[in-house]
């Protein structure tokens, strides 16, 4: 991760240095995201990104999203104008809580806050819940603005091992015992079903286990799930916050968060969080502060679109799509780069985590793979410290599949111009 740390490039007054501002600490020498930095190649003529965690544009379900304005704002646009309440519209927590019954979850109204994107929902609760200082675990390889965020919140990041399963709960029980004697850790962060980077999906049994550890050590197990719908192979687990009937006392150290931004559309940033009610109360007085609420019109959107029955029928078009252009993906880097690149095929999500072989560095090859147009991300992006220089996240989701099979051509010629 060190080698990939971005100054953000701001333009500074004439007559003022930075230390004039006197900016708060983490933001004298802020860290952009390197994942963002690569954006800047994606508007290139002809390059094929396997880069961005984006669902597809083609997929989109346009008529049902546009035919769900129309009916939002023609019988309430009062309520998609007007400010609403900060834990969100009482409509669409209703409407979110009968779709988190489809993943048997059982929630109340009172339970769930909408929030701007499940970013945001992760940005709250660490602002009530992390103070300078604090112990966090964060399973690694991570989601890049998991660790951003703590990282500006001034936590003490301490990385829990995974494995072709994910979170490895028998070593983090072994690392959980030798930290009694320390600050006990506010809180767990992990994506347990098709995770970012590593496409990974914890088993039934390690998720009651994890449970069991969160209550055991007193600390939130946060739950982040916007790929768990994406499953086209395998059978489905169920979240996280599902069992916590099984276990005295979990449903106190358990935050789920959700998001459409994966299976509807993310420019809609509607996301949500269940949480146990003194942390969900503190949550929204902290959203107060800063959007005051999410966007009463994507609410109302989102609510119409939910209850119109259409999320069903979009999200079998949406998996059959990635199933077939993960496949193309992997059969087409088996075909053209073999032996060279090391993967485990993931049974949903939208991403192949990888390793060259060889010792090959990734970020390296990256500039090569840059001059054949194509590109994805260094697996040193998802790392707190010490990375895997030879790792690599490749997104199937945007490409089509004639896409997916050409930049696989194109990552072949930058390995042989290596």
């Amino acid at each position: 991760m060190e080698a990939t740390r971005l100054t953000l490039n701001t333009p500074t007054p004439a007559n003022a240095s930075d230390d004039a501002y006197g900016f708060t600490e983490p933001f004298r020498a802020p860290q952009g995201s390197p994942i963002r930095e690569l954006f800047k190649y994606v508007g290139r003529p002809g390059m094929i990104s396997f880069a961005g965690g984006y669902p597809s544009k083609d997929l989109f379900d346009r008529e049902g999203i546009a035919a769900a304005l129309d009916v939002a704002y023609r019988s309430d646009p009062i309520a998609c104008l007007q400010y609403g309440d900060t834990a969100g519209a009482p409509a669409l927590r209703r409407s979110l809580t009968r779709l988190m019954a489809t993943r048997g979850v059982t929630c109340t109204l009172d339970d769930l806050v909408v929030t701007t994107g499940s970013q945001q929902g992760f940005d709250l609760l660490i602002r009530t819940l992390v103070a300078p200082g604090d112990t966090v675990l964060i399973e690694e390889p991570a989601y890049p603005a998991a660790i951003q965020a703590l990282r500006l919140a001034g936590a003490q990041i301490v990385t829990v091992r995974t494995d072709h399963d994910g979170i490895d709960v028998d070593a983090l029980a072994a690392q959980l015992e030798a930290m009694r004697d320390g600050p006990r850790p506010k809180l767990l962060y992990t994506v347990p079903t098709f995770a970012n980077p590593t496409g990974a999906t914890l088993p039934r049994a390690r998720r009651e286990a994890l449970v069991r550890l969160a209550v055991a050590h007193r600390f939130v197990l946060v739950e982040d799930d916007p790929y768990g719908e994406l499953r086209f192979s395998g059978e489905p687990v169920p979240p996280i916050i599902a069992l916590a009937g099984n276990v005295d006392g979990a449903k106190d150290w358990i935050v789920y968060l959700g998001s459409l931004s994966k299976i509807v559309a993310p420019g809609l940033r509607v996301g949500w969080a269940i949480a146990p009610a003194p942390i969900a109360r503190r949550m929204i007085v902290a959203k107060q502060t800063g959007d005051l609420c999410t966007a009463p019109l994507s609410q109302e959107l989102v609510r119409h679109y939910l209850d119109s029955g259409r999320l069903d029928t979009h999200l079998q078009t949406i998996v059959d799509a990635y199933r077939k252009r993960c496949d193309a993906l992997v059969s087409a880097l088996a075909h053209f780069a073999p032996g060279q690149i090391e993967l485990a095929a993931p049974s949903g999500g939208m991403f192949v985590w990888a390793r060259f072989t060889g010792g090959r560095d990734a970020s390296e090859t990256l500039k090569r793979a840059l001059e054949q147009n194509v590109m994805y991300v260094p697996g040193q992006a998802f790392y707190v410290r010490d990375a895997d220089a030879s790792s690599l996240r490749l997104s199937f989701a945007a490409p089509s599949e004639a896409e997916a099979f050409e930049g696989a051509r194109r990552l072949a010629q930058a390995l042989a111009s290596g």
